[in-house]
């Protein structure tokens, strides 16, 4: 079910070309409760425009339900194959099947991408790829997309991805899917430039399968860096906020409210409670508005591929 590979994806939405357009996107949406309780927070205010779905951690279950009762919302797949805390561990919700090479001797999923990459079998990707969007659907959520935790899937450490797999499952779900088709020479740039003719193919490739995937990816490191305040944070995101090319671009936050729960866990607690609040600083919201940033959702991507869908199928 192809679709154009030289479609212009803001022109398709309904957009002119020129527009910057914007989607800002909580991950780790279910991995805990204090990141359930800021992701619901910013998603009724509208400071971000959606979030994904840790479906394997054990507070998938509450944000997933809470998901199902507010379905005007957007709430995608964090398809995840990492565990990397060492308090704090998950592992395959394929309950069905074999999942052996996709888990360390404890059962975890590894802790590294590299660990997975070289040892997970194809079909059990496949297979838990599928149980992890069965899971959601089963809980009442109506995703919206899908994306990747910690960047598993997509080869950044071996150059063996997997997306080829995570594409057919998207096109049998109708959901759009986190990758970008262009990559730059800049800061905020997600995956290495070197690989930017790879994503091109990739996203060609995407669309072959009637898969909508994203013009330009961003977002900030996800560590505490040395020095780093709020107000160094707010700097560098406006940087990223005047920097936005024309198309659509997403950027990744994992919000959280800063409670003892997330402090057992994670290295850099802190930085999660700066992303907590960064798309509701009015500084930021400033910048967004004399930019002439607009704000879209998944959603609207998501309309687009069943329409294209649609369309390839007639």
């Amino acid at each position: 079910m192809s679709m154009n590979v030289n479609l212009n994806l803001a022109r398709a939405l309904g957009y002119n070309e020129e527009d910057r357009l914007l989607i800002v996107n909580g991950d780790d949406f279910g991995s805990c409760h204090s990141a359930n309780v800021g992701i619901q927070q910013l998603l009724e205010e509208g400071a971000i425009s959606s979030a994904t779905l840790m479906l394997p951690c054990a507070w998938a279950r509450e944000a997933a339900l809470w998901s199902a009762s507010h379905p005007e919302l957007n709430v995608g797949i964090h398809f995840t194959f990492t565990s990397e805390w060492d308090a704090y561990r998950w592992g395959p919700v394929n309950r069905k099947g074999d999942s052996s090479s996709l888990v360390t001797n404890e059962g975890y999923f590894p802790p590294d991408c590299m660990t997975f990459e070289q040892q997970a079998d194809e079909e059990q990707v496949r297979a838990e790829l599928i149980a992890q969007v069965e899971m959601a659907l089963q809980l009442g959520v109506k995703p919206t997309h899908a994306d990747n935790h910690m960047g598993s899937l997509y080869g950044l450490t071996t150059g063996r991805n997997f997306l080829p797999i995570v594409f057919d499952v998207c096109a049998s779900y109708g959901l759009p899917f986190r990758l970008p088709r262009y990559l730059l020479q800049e800061d905020g740039q997600v995956a290495p430039p070197e690989l930017a003719e790879q994503a091109k193919q990739l996203a060609d490739y995407a669309a072959s399968k009637g898969v909508v995937v994203l013009d330009y990816l961003l977002g900030l490191p996800f560590r505490m860096q040395d020095g780093e305040t709020y107000d160094s944070f707010k700097e560098n995101m406006t940087g990223l906020l005047r920097g936005l090319r024309p198309g659509v671009s997403e950027i990744i936050i994992h919000p959280s409210v800063v409670t003892e729960e997330l402090r057992a866990y994670h290295f850099h607690p802190e930085k999660r409670g700066m992303e907590m609040d960064i798309f509701r600083d009015p500084d930021i919201l400033r910048t967004i508005e004399t930019e002439g940033i607009k704000m879209i959702r998944w959603s609207e991507l998501q309309e687009l591929q069943h329409k294209l869908s649609s369309q390839a199928s007639q």
